[in-house]
């Protein structure tokens, strides 16, 4: 459990973020922007609150370079699940081309990494 905990706290700290980050395009379209900063700022809150501990925990069974490749993948699954079930927006085959890029990020981090 303890290589996996890191990563399930930036699951949840993603889906704060990438609502404070897109959330207001749809839910608060008409509001004034102050107002959607303020609300972005406190949804953002959340964001760190799990974000700073899944670094702490993961930098213990983690390199860097490792931890920040995680957070790129969890980012952009979490991202394009937003898009598409929230949003509403359509995937695109681009989409898919983007995240062959991102395996070969993960391939690069992780090659040679003890199994441990």
């Amino acid at each position: 459990m303890g290589k996996i905990y890191p990563i399930l706290l930036l699951v949840g700290s993603n889906l704060f973020m990438t609502y404070a980050w897109y959330g207001h395009l749809k839910d608060f379209k008409g509001r004034a922007l102050a107002l959607v900063v303020m609300i972005s700022w406190g949804i953002a809150f959340f964001e760190y609150c799990l974000q700073v501990p899944a670094n702490r925990l993961g930098a213990g069974h983690y390199s860097l370079g490792q931890l920040k490749v995680i957070q790129e993948v969890v980012s952009l699954s979490v991202f394009a699940g937003f898009c598409a079930l929230y949003m509403k927006e359509p995937m695109k085959l681009d989409y898919l081309w983007a995240a062959l890029c991102i395996v070969g990020a993960v391939y690069f981090m992780f090659r040679g990494a003890s199994a441990s």
